[in-house]
């Protein structure tokens, strides 16, 4: 990271969930940004989402949750920018609000993570999986339909990183899926015993990038972060989140969008989304399209094909006011 500064030395605040990994996170921004000659301090926040653990989220709110008191911090001025993983992020920020930075992606895939098992066809009868995602337990399902292991159950696993862990070390779960971005972020690459490749466990949209929010008006802020910014991980992660957008993506979205450059194709973006049936009654459902795409609006505009075309092959998205 070049610390040339490009604009005026500033006090910034960042907002940030209390979780090890949202500390790392906001810790990473703020080296980054007093690189660059700005005088930088956290605000720890627990949000709602941390607070309520024995529901899932998609029951409660969706992944609004983790970014609600964040924003509100922003609005009263108390902090100045707020880092999120951007797969939690809502494919629509409040009127007012603006993502102003994507920063270069960690690996954004899925990691298998279990103390026993090497992979799904190792589980032992009636074994029990763990996930917090609709997307990952519909992949999962179909992973292990194909492997004849009706017998396995995929049940809810909610908190932070750690309390994720403990909970497969006491036992609870045979194996866990987690994202592989935080675990290497965290140091913990030797929990992962396997990483799902993308045609195994697709990605969800924005998984493994950090995205940095704040007020729209805050033009000096906006041209502070611009050196932070990673166009080729901002163009991916746009297709992706259009998307889901175009879908009505929320938690009780069970979609998956990963868009990645092709190699020997200039600017060339191919953007896969599959959809699953919760409720198992339809098959999954993945389509995938590529294009140039030079622009945010190139992105997006990839996106809504490829969401035009998941709905043409079937995938429903959620009835209003689900």
């Amino acid at each position: 990271m070049s610390t040339f500064q490009t604009s005026p030395a500033l006090s910034i605040t960042i907002a940030t969930r209390e979780s090890r990994l949202a500390l790392w996170q906001a810790e990473h921004v703020k080296a980054l940004l007093q690189d660059l000659g700005h005088r930088v301090t956290l605000l720890g926040m627990t949000t709602l989402g941390d607070q309520i653990l024995d529901r899932s989220l998609s029951k409660v709110g969706g992944k609004g949750l983790f970014v609600k008191e964040l924003e509100v911090a922003l609005e009263e001025g108390r902090a100045d920018i707020a880092v999120h993983s951007l797969k939690d992020v809502p494919m629509d920020l409040p009127p007012g609000f603006a993502l102003a930075c994507v920063m270069e992606r960690e690996d954004p895939r899925d990691a298998w993570v279990s103390p026993h098992c090497a992979g799904l066809a190792d589980l032992p009868p009636d074994a029990v999986v763990g996930t917090s995602s609709l997307r990952r337990l519909v992949l999962l399902r179909d992973a292990l339909n194909a492997l004849g292991r009706q017998d396995v159950r995929i049940e809810p696993l909610r908190g932070n990183l750690d309390t994720r862990l403990r909970k497969l070390d006491e036992g609870q779960y045979h194996a866990i899926v987690l994202a592989a971005a935080g675990l290497k972020r965290l140091g913990l690459s030797s929990r992962i015993r396997a990483i799902f490749e993308h045609g195994q466990s697709l990605p969800a949209a924005g998984q493994g990038a950090l995205g940095i929010e704040v007020r729209a008006d805050r033009t000096d802020l906006i041209e502070a972060l611009r050196p932070l910014a990673h166009l080729p991980s901002w163009l991916r992660v746009a297709a992706e989140r259009t998307v889901s957008r175009a879908m009505g993506g929320s938690c009780s979205m069970p979609l998956a969008a990963y868009a990645q450059w092709v190699d020997g194709a200039a600017d060339t973006l191919h953007l896969q989304a599959a959809w699953g049936d919760p409720e198992g009654r339809l098959a999954l459902v993945r389509v995938g399209e590529q294009a140039v795409v030079r622009t945010l609006a190139e992105a997006e505009a990839l996106g809504q094909r490829v969401a035009n075309a998941l709905r043409a092959a079937g995938a429903q998205p959620p009835a209003a006011g689900a």
